[in-house]
């Protein structure tokens, strides 16, 4: 069973930055397409970012390209979001998730993806 843990979320103020980890401790995220979604109470899950297995391809959602990026160390079997300018709108419960199928593009579909994290609090307030 594949098992992804989220980590580095927090409560930062406007304008700063946090990096979120996800580690598949169990299982190998190589050859894999990985995402990043978040979700806030009463709203359906949204896509952040996404990354293709080759990390050749990334996609952003309209809301944060700029200022977030996505990336992976198939080494570490990490996936990480680098999250800079924070703004309170990002404030949600952001979620790993991972294609278990090695097709080399990115998917930004939440029922595209067969496996997902615990999800890791974002808060952005003054």
């Amino acid at each position: 069973q594949v098992r992804l843990d989220e980590s580095g979320g927090g409560l930062v103020q406007p304008g700063d930055s946090l990096r979120l980890s996800c580690v598949s401790a169990r299982n190998t995220i190589t050859d894999y397409p990985m995402g990043w979604f978040r979700q806030t109470p009463g709203n359906e899950r949204e896509i952040v970012a996404a990354v293709s297995w080759s990390n050749d391809d990334t996609y952003y959602s309209d809301s944060v390209k700029g200022r977030f990026a996505i990336s992976r160390d198939d080494a570490k079997n990490t996936v990480y979001l680098q999250m800079n300018g924070l703004k309170p709108e990002d404030t949600a419960v952001y979620f790993c998730a991972m294609k278990a199928y090695n097709g080399n593009h990115y998917y930004i579909l939440a029922e595209e993806y067969d496996y997902w994290g615990q999800g890791t609090q974002v808060t952005v307030s003054s």
